[in-house]
């Protein structure tokens, strides 16, 4: 075993679990560290403290001198809690977060300090940040980009620094980042929804988007990480030979959480509690060292903020406990990768959950209408969902016999199907008569015992109904959820003001009102059939049944990307008032750098891994074997040609591997070169999809095969059966 594998190994042996002191009662320390509504009510005027719920609630602004009031207290508070610092906490167009601190401490004099923090400080900052992703939006010489309040997201402390929760935007006001589109999203799916509410509830005033995600995410020790250069620069291994024994036996799944791993959850869950995150599920995943954890549901903007927040808790935390955390879509090949399953309703301020059936037939016509609605979303606008989730990483996972294929579909389950299809063939063209209206009545009213034993969901599907929330299953464990979020909720939005628009024209030419929303109904469920799909969605037979119904298979990313820059893209963001045509463009442009930057990198580790570390490894062994076989020439004379077959044997089949590994190598190389020489980014990201990412399986094939011919003591990286199964 070469030296540093050997001490990644020794290193692994001799863990213990952290000791973790218990939490009496995790109801006692939920939220401490964050500012909420309560902590105001204690440190703020009372007319301050109106203002910013109604400012929270509704989403108006906050006047000037009553922020300067909330900096006061924030700080006070935050101070009370141990922050010496501050920072607006904003999300750039990476993926990840972003912070600069500055200290509260400000000189007044000679050896006088005070600690200070304004509502100008509060409210906006200039963090510069010109060197994040812009899509051409401003240059790297134009520094003024701006963070701003989001008064609807507490700020929280964590390692002595207040987190106050902003949007990024760019001199010219454009957005520089997720959550002033997912704001913007909501605010429109927010009005749509209510318009239609109007039908059914005058006192409905407000409807949310909530969300409740679900994190998958490997752990492996930091030693064997550490030891591998394609984990540490991409997440992912790009070589390793998969161990005879990997999940086929379904024993990790749902069993017993290895000590050290629980540890770790406990010391990660204790953190997020005490920032407010509702964290409460955990269990082991299908693939050996594959975790998940979940929370409760929240607003859409919260629930999107907590989920980054918890991303970045669970590496900070993981190093602790001498683990890290993998939150790549596919870190090993032959095993489940990891999404993050958006589960997403629809909730009313009178406490309803549109995506709900009731207990009567005029709450189960609101159930139906919002549950018919999405649908149409989906089946109008499946291109830019798939868009939403295109990711270099997220491309290894989609389509994989664990994941959802990239064939966008909904499943509602056989039952629902029944009630659609009745639906739509009871109502009559005509006026409705007291006999239709009765039965349909009745047919309606049984909506809640249908689903009552109907909850069972399609693991195959990226869109599932399951029960009371719809479940997008087809988003990547690394993503953040605001972009999928975006663009569901301004599909929805879109939708939701056709349907008004269409209901209203039905009405004023005589219909009902109920009769104008069921015969809507009818027109929108006969519309989006062909995204309803109940069956298997890994089968071949589905990509050909998808064809036939017209329903696009966009199977990359450099594909799926596309479809921003249609004019009926451009056009329903613009609508909506979420993203201009430049701003759209602009994130077109940086995810096609993003692909094409991550399979740059993973091409240039594939080279460096082979070159310095595997060629020389197996050209050590075959040192070995040459002298093994001159020795037993040289003892045995005549009688060596026996005796060194299998040397020799072997001697040609790593000389096949090596070779055809190193040809491939170069090969990509050049190709690498040659795609960069490409000036319009799609078709280098093309170039990089067609004519460099094509040689990783091969050189890989070729690399695992030296894995298992090359002396385990001569092999340079830690092998997937040591890292899956050492706790």
């Amino acid at each position: 075993m070469s030296s540093t594998r050997k001490q990644a190994y020794q290193d692994v042996l001799h863990r213990k679990p952290l000791h973790i002191e218990p939490m009496s009662r995790i109801s006692s320390i939920f939220g401490e560290n964050v500012f909420h509504l309560e902590v105001m009510r204690e440190y703020l005027p009372e007319e301050a403290y109106k203002s910013i719920k109604e400012s929270v609630a509704t989403g108006s602004r906050v006047e000037r001198r009553i922020a300067d009031q909330v900096a006061t207290a924030m700080k006070d508070w935050a101070i009370s809690k141990g922050a010496t610092h501050y920072t607006h906490w904003f999300q750039p167009l990476t993926g990840s977060t972003a912070e600069k601190h500055d200290a509260f401490f400000k000189p007044i004099g000679p050896g006088k300090a005070i600690e200070q923090f304004s509502g100008d400080l509060l409210v906006q900052q200039e963090p510069d940040a010109s060197s994040f992703p812009n899509g051409g939006i401003r240059n790297t010489f134009e520094a003024r980009g701006y963070t701003a309040w989001d008064p609807s997201s507490p700020a929280f402390v964590i390692s002595n620094t207040l987190c106050i929760p902003t949007i990024f935007i760019a001199y010219t006001g454009e957005a520089l980042d997720y959550k002033m589109p997912l704001l913007k999203a909501l605010a429109a799916v927010d009005q749509s929804a209510v318009e239609v509410c109007q039908y059914f509830d005058k006192n409905v005033t407000k409807v949310s988007a909530t969300l409740g995600w679900e994190q998958e995410y490997f752990l492996v020790d930091k030693a064997f990480y550490n030891a591998r250069p394609d984990l540490m620069m991409t997440g992912r291994v790009l070589f390793g030979h998969a161990p005879a024994k990997g999940q086929q036996l379904d024993d990790h799944y749902f069993g017993s959480i290895p000590e050290r791993v629980t540890a770790f959850m406990r010391d990660f869950e204790r953190e997020s509690i005490r920032l407010g995150i509702p964290v409460t599920t955990r269990h082991n995943e299908v693939a050996p060292n594959q975790f998940e954890c979940a929370p409760m549901f929240e607003e859409c903007n919260l629930a999107n903020d907590h989920n980054l927040l918890l991303m970045d808790l669970m590496e900070k935390i993981a190093r602790k406990h001498d683990f890290r955390v993998l939150l790549h879509e596919k870190p090993f090949a032959g095993l489940n990768g990891s999404g993050k399953h958006n589960n997403w309703s629809l909730a009313t301020d009178t406490g309803v959950n549109l995506l709900a059936p009731g207990k009567n037939p005029k709450s189960n016509l609101q159930f139906l209408t919002f549950f018919v609605n999405t649908i149409k979303a989906i089946h109008d606008n499946a291109d830019l969902l798939r868009a939403a989730i295109a990711s270099a990483s997220n491309d290894h996972r989609l389509g994989g016999h664990e994941a959802p294929p990239a064939i966008i579909s909904a499943f509602i389950g056989s039952q629902l199907t029944q009630v659609l299809n009745d639906l739509e063939s009871n109502i009559k063209a005509g006026k409705m008569t007291p006999q239709d209206k009765t039965e349909l009545k009745l047919n309606i009213g049984k909506i809640p015992q249908i689903l009552l034993d109907n909850t069972d969901r399609n693991r195959t599907s990226p869109f599932a109904f399951t029960g009371n929330k719809f479940e997008f299953r087809a988003v990547g464990s690394l993503a953040n959820c605001a972009q999928a979020m975006t663009v569901l909720n301004t599909i929805m939005a879109k939708q939701l003001q056709l349907f008004k628009v269409a209901v209203d024209a039905r009405i004023a030419k005589g219909n009902s009102k109920d009769e104008a929303i069921l015969k809507e109904l009818q027109q929108l469920i006969s519309d989006s059939k062909n995204i309803r799909f109940e069956g298997n969605g890994y089968g071949e037979e589905w990509v050909k049944e998808a064809k036939k119904r017209g329903l696009s298979n966009l199977k990359d990313t450099p594909s799926a990307l596309k479809v921003w820059k249609k004019k009926e893209s451009i056009q329903l963001f613009e609508e909506q008032g979420v993203l201009t045509e430049r701003e759209l463009l602009a994130r077109q442009e940086i995810e096609f750098e993003k692909y094409i930057l991550r399979v740059q990198i993973e091409a240039r580790l594939i080279g460096d891994m082979t070159q310095n570390h595997i060629i020389p490894a197996v050209i050590n062994y075959q040192n070995q074997l040459v002298q093994n076989v001159i020795g037993l020439r040289e003892v045995l004379g005549k009688d060596a040609a026996g005796a060194t077959k299998v040397q020799e044997q072997l001697l040609k089949d790593l000389s096949v591997h090596l070779d055809k590994m190193q040809t491939f190598s170069r090969e990509m190389l050049e190709k690498r070169k040659a795609a960069n020489k490409v000036e319009n980014i799609e078709k280098r990201a093309e170039a990089y999809r067609d004519t460099v990412k094509v040689y990783f399986d091969e050189i890989a094939y070729h690399a695992n095969k030296l894995e298992i011919l090359v002396d385990d003591e001569l092999w340079p990286f830690p092998k997937l059966r040591e890292m899956l199964f050492t706790k």
